[in-house]
């Protein structure tokens, strides 16, 4: 990631309205290209926008942190509609660190000033079971919690860094309540169901785990927000670079393309204050249950089938797969169980503008990028369905049809019934659910492939 070698490296001196450096007062765990375009982006457009500084730290590697420090932490951020791009300046992040610089992130959380926490972090990167609570016997969170012992034991010693997200945060709170920091709002940003209750319960097993004065202090220590976040944020392409560059006059090695969509729902505490994000379009609600279920049923749901079932026909991105009428039917049946289940919240407004998020070819979704951690992201996103439409007595073909493209896409030479008892016990029991998954996956071959023009 090398900056352009003919026009000036963008700083924050770039910035149309420079002003002083806001404070840090939120810091977040997981610094990649989708933090910048949603809670960076929500938080540089927040009514009180000069109050909030972001100080992010990487998951692991030191490359993202290094390129934006480089720049000021300043970057880019392009919406990409079906027509044109707009470009944008966003400053909000004002550090940005690797996430193996443990001193740096526990000097960070403990601060007094810092009142929010923000994660993104990846289904399978909370190491929880099938049941939201913390895996025991993942070996990264056994290790976790030995270290941590270690490090609450003998204080005077620099710990070594964790090697779980919870371990690092759980680390960062303890330094916090040696402190005498107040209370801290821990905000998820992920597409796990309930994530604020899930991170509040893996956080405090572990905590249990390891010293019961901190597990004590936990729940007057930090509230645990929950959220529904959205907006398609596609790995860039590095011919990106040159286009901002051309377009704007200045050389940005770290710039973010989304879509020009965004949605953010919470429902939780802020003891210590927030953002007014909700300049920016975020909704603060008392129930997030329906809004996650719409999102991650009919979005995220959506592309787990189209990462299958649009590869099976030979498609690389969503518009590819969904301009096929194939894919499109099984995702609009899908779409149909889905909104069956959803009692009040609106649907058919959200299932249109997914419509026109999916065929908007100039973002360029990459079906295999949605398709890693496909057996966890079904559990959460089809699974539900599928279960909800069985208990109706309607057949869930389309929650069938996702399925069975992940069984042929990847898992062709297992048994299919033996997959299904891996993802879902209760589906594997429902003997007219196994004939409609047995009965879908000869239909999903290549062989009727329709190419579509997607320049129509």
């Amino acid at each position: 990631m090398t900056a352009h070698p003919t026009v000036p490296r963008l700083s924050r001196d770039a910035l149309p309205h420079p002003s002083p450096v806001p404070p840090v007062r939120i810091v977040h765990l997981g610094l990649g290209a989708f933090h910048r375009a949603h809670q960076a982006w929500y938080t540089a457009h927040a009514a009180d926008a000069d109050a909030w500084g972001i100080a992010a730290f990487t998951g692991r590697r030191p490359d993202a942190a290094e390129v934006l420090e480089a720049q000021g932490c300043v970057y880019t951020l392009v919406e990409r509609g079906p027509l044109e791009d707009r470009f944008e300046l966003v400053g909000s992040i004002v550090k940005a660190s690797a996430g193996d610089d443990l001193a740096g992130f526990l000097e960070a959380v403990s601060s007094p000033e810092v009142a929010v926490i923000t994660l993104t972090v990846t289904e399978a990167g909370y190491r929880v079971d099938a049941l939201g609570e913390l895996d025991g016997s993942d070996p990264d969170t056994a290790s976790d919690i030995l270290l941590l012992r270690k490090a609450l034991d003998d204080p005077s010693t620099a710990p070594s860094s964790p090697r779980t997200v919870l371990g690092r945060l759980l680390l960062g709170l303890n330094a916090r309540r040696l402190q005498g920091a107040p209370a801290v709002a821990i905000v998820p940003c992920d597409n796990l169901p309930e994530n604020g209750p899930l991170v509040r319960r893996a956080l405090t097993r572990l905590a249990t785990e390891v010293d019961a004065a901190l597990a004590e202090w936990l729940p007057s220590g930090a509230s645990f927000v929950s959220t529904s976040v959205d907006r398609i944020t596609p790995r860039l392409d590095p011919a990106d670079r040159d286009l901002v560059a051309a377009a704007t006059g200045w050389s940005d090695a770290a710039p973010v393309v989304t879509e020009p969509f965004g949605d953010w729902v919470l429902s939780g505490d802020f003891p210590s204050g927030r953002p007014q994000w909700e300049a920016a379009g975020a909704r603060f609600v008392d129930d997030i249950t329906p809004w996650e279920a719409r999102k991650l049923w009919m979005l995220n749901g959506a592309h787990t089938l189209l990462a299958s079932a649009g590869r099976l026909r030979g498609y690389e991105t969503v518009a590819e797969a969904f301009a096929d009428p194939a894919c499109r039917g099984q995702v609009e049946q899908l779409w149909d169980e889905a909104a069956a289940n959803l009692g009040d919240v609106e649907t058919t407004e959200y299932r249109r503008a997914l419509a026109e998020r999916f065929a908007n070819p100039r973002i360029v979704h990459r079906l295999a990028q949605i398709a890693e951690g496909s057996r966890i992201k079904l559990r959460l996103r089809v699974v539900p369905v599928a279960l909800a439409e069985g208990a109706a007595g309607r057949p869930a073909a389309g929650c069938a049809a996702a399925i069975a493209a992940w069984m042929l896409q990847e898992h062709p030479d297992v048994d299919p019934r033996e997959l299904l008892a891996a993802l879902s016990p209760e589906l594997a029991a429902d003997d007219a659910f196994v004939a409609t998954v047995l009965h879908t996956m000869p239909t999903l071959t290549a062989a009727d492939r329709q190419k579509a023009d997607l320049t129509r």
